[in-house]
This record gives structure tokens, sequence and C-alpha cells, in this order.
């Protein structure tokens, strides 16, 4: 054990306790399908599809191939005042499945990336429009925008920003978050309570004049911070709220995009068009990081001014629309559709409701929600020892059970694969509940 643990120790791991990790690492080496392998020989089977990435399932043949045929082809070029192929048709495949009206693309890395490029596209709107005094930007509470700057601050989870606040961004304000365990406990899709929320909107465009905010920007559907689906009517009143007062309404579809809600995005589940959507993830099916921003029409025709040598918008990033990140993300949008994978989750949603909701009479349960193929299981606090349920949990899930079950803090969350069988979202409660009851 000494040996193996001494190769993990040059490797300071994202959001992961790492002194708690090197005492006995939780090793993945491959992984196909719905499945990892580890590094003793086992076969886990992956309840959190990658980290909301890979719904499709690991290695995906056709991706896979895709990728091997670019990368042999053309490893990358260069990303500023000059294009390829491939960056171009993905661009033309992202934005037709996207909602009306968002006919344009900014390629990113990362959904870090971008909602950084999100808000400044949003401030570079408002100024070539001569309203360069909306600089301020309205995040909500328990959101989670990537870890960059620009989406930290705009972020409402306090453990990603206590220990850099002096650096956050100063002209942002918050919403109240929609969740209230006193309304909304065990509530199965859409809460009925909560909409009124919305109306917090109005009393920041109060508070700081509607005519200095740039942008609101909220995940449709919270993951990191808990799966929180919005209350009825939620979304809508928020989208007639920015009309009202000239802001843009900026959709996090990080997570949400690309059939999590058995849609291409959340805004055709809800019915709600922002002006700007930041996506990542599920785009190349997490087989090669890129994110991307759509944007509407008008706000990219608001920079399209002056002479026509000159950069519109300085912003970019050296591995902008990468070719075989490219390569990856036209094979995923063609099995998305070829594989009717989004009339699959619809399929699914149901059974997997049901599943998750299993866990609902269990003591040790203080609540769960759920939305498409998303969920989460709140567990109750070891008393002096919050977390340390859901740790053990995930550890025992890994090395007990051979699943992995992603915790923060004591809420386990799944995200199962848009293509999953029944029976394994079925054995994956079953497992959980298992341990539910062997642990203190």
């Amino acid at each position: 054990m000494q040996a193996r643990n001494s190769t993990v120790n040059s490797y300071w791991m994202p959001f992961t306790a790492n002194r708690d990790f090197k005492k006995n690492p939780r090793v993945i080496v491959a992984a196909e399908g719905h499945y990892y392998h580890t590094d003793d020989g086992r076969r886990l089977y992956d309840a959190f599809s990658g980290l909301w990435t890979c719904g499709l399932g690991h290695c995906h043949p056709k991706i896979v191939e895709a990728v091997q045929r670019q990368v042999a082809k053309l490893d990358y070029a260069i990303a500023f005042q000059v294009g390829h192929d491939k960056v171009f048709e993905l661009a033309g495949q992202v934005t037709s499945m996207a909602p009306e009206g968002l006919n344009k693309v900014f390629f990113t890395n990362s959904g870090s990336e971008s909602v950084d490029s999100a808000l400044k596209i949003a401030l570079a709107y408002h100024r070539a429009r001569g309203e360069g005094h909306r600089t301020r930007f309205i995040g909500r509470e328990r959101g989670y925008h990537g870890v960059n700057f620009g989406g930290m601050s705009v972020g409402g989870m306090f453990a990603n920003r206590k220990a850099f606040g002096a650096s956050l961004l100063p002209a942002v304000d918050h919403l109240r978050h929609t969740h209230d365990l006193e309304h909304n406990r065990f509530t199965r899709g859409q809460p009925e309570w909560g909409m009124h929320l919305a109306e917090d909107l109005e009393r920041l465009a109060a508070l700081h004049d509607a005519s200095n905010i740039a942008a609101v920007i909220v995940e449709p559907v919270p993951g990191s911070s808990g799966i929180l689906p919005p209350p009825i009517g939620y979304l809508e009143r928020l989208r007639e709220i920015c009309d009202t007062h000239g802001i843009l309404l900026i959709f996090d579809e990080v997570i949400t995009a690309f059939g999590r809600l058995g849609a291409p995005f959340a805004a055709h589940r809800f019915g709600v068009t922002p002006d700007l959507i930041t996506t990542a993830k599920g785009l190349t099916n997490g087989v090669i990081p890129m994110g991307a921003v759509l944007v509407k029409q008008e706000i990219y025709d608001a920079l399209m001014k002056g002479p026509e040598q000159l950069i519109e918008l300085f912003h970019g990033y050296t591995y902008s629309g990468h070719p075989v990140a490219c390569a990856a993300g036209l094979a995923a949008l063609s099995i998305y559709e070829d594989e009717g994978i989004f009339e699959q989750v619809e399929q699914l949603e149901g059974h997997f409701e049901d599943a998750i909701h299993s866990l609902a009479d269990h003591p040790k349960v203080t609540d769960v929600r759920n939305l498409g193929l998303m969920g989460g299981v709140d567990l109750q606090s070891r008393e002096g020892a919050p977390g340390m349920r859901g740790m053990e949990i995930h550890k025992r899930c890994f090395w007990d059970e051979d699943l992995v079950v992603r915790h923060s803090m004591d809420l386990l969350q799944f995200s199962p694969f848009l293509n999953s069988r029944p029976e394994d979202i079925t054995m994956t409660f079953e497992k959980v509940r298992k341990l539910l009851d062997d642990i203190d």
C-alpha cells in the first residue's frame, strides 16, 4: 500500500480532501460504457456519468474514432485571425440545436471560462450600445458558476468564496435561493412553492437602479449546490423582469444542456429563452475539454461596429475551438440525434424519480429532489461531524459496492447516464439504501 500511495503524492487534487484521499487512494485506470476500472482490478458502475459530463457513456466508439481521426489530420490550428473547417461546422450544429435566436457561439475550454466569457460579452454589449454604466451582475445564493474570478463572484456557494472574498468582483449582488425545506421537502420535479422569490430581482433593481445592472445569471437547475429544481413560473418571471429593465438573462447550462433534462437545453424544457447560454461538459461528452457561449444575434450585431479590420471583442483563448475538441463535439451531437438520446431521457425520468424517492422514507434521509436525470438526497448530519456520513457513503460505495456516487458534505448527488438501463438505476439506489441501513 505504501508504494501505491507514493505514486499519488505529487498531484494536488481539485475539490478533494487530499490528505484523506492519499491515505487510501481511489484510482481509476480505464472506462468503458457505464463502468470504470480501478487499479486493483475491479469494475465500478458510474452513477454520476463522469462529473455530469459523459451522458452517452465512457469511451463511446464514435467519439473515440472521430478524435483519433482528427488528431492524425489536424492537431491544432491557430485560433486568432485563422479558422479551420471543424470549428465552423460545430458552431452551425450547436446553434441549430439552440433555442430560436441564439445563433452565435463563442468557444471556450470549460464551463468556468464560458461563464467569464458570457459576463464579458454582457459588459461589452452594453458599452457598445452606449450604456457602459451597466456594470453590475446579479447571481443567486447557492449558485455555482465555476471557479474563475467572475464565475466565483456571481456564484453563491460559501465554501468557494470565503478564502477569496477580497478579490471577488465588487459590483455583484445575489438573489435568494429557491429551496425551502418547510415548503419543498421531498418534491418530485418542480416545486409549486417559490415563484414569488423571483421578485427579489425587482428589489435588487430598485436597490441598485436597474439601469446599472448588466445581467442576471442563474442555473436553470442548480446542480453542484444540491439539485434545486426551479419553482413553477420562477424562470418565466425572471425573464419578464429582465425584459422590463433591459437586463440580459444568462442561463448557466454547463450541467443541464445536451439532454440532462430530456431536451437539448433546459431553456427548451422550461420554455424560457435567455439572452446567453453557457455550456461545456456534454458538448463533447467530456472526452475533450470544451465549452461554449451561445449568444443572441442582436448582442453579436451590437459589437459588429467600426472599421471591419479591427477586432470587435478583445477576448479569447489559445484553445478556443480546438480541432480535436470540435471533432469530439460533432460526434457527440450526432449521437444525441442518431440514438434518440433526448427521448430516452424522457422515458427514463419517471423510473429515476421513483427510484431516488424510494429513499425518502429512510430515517437518515432528510430530503430528496429530482428533475430530468439529476437528483439529490440530503442525509441527516451526524452530531458534531457534518459531512462525515456523506463521505462514508461515498467511500463505501466505492470499496464495498463497486459504485461511484458523488457527495458534497451530507448531500448525495446522482446523474445517471442519459442512456441508462432502468435496472442499473434501480440497483444504484438499492445499494445506497443498503449502506444507509448499515452505517451509523
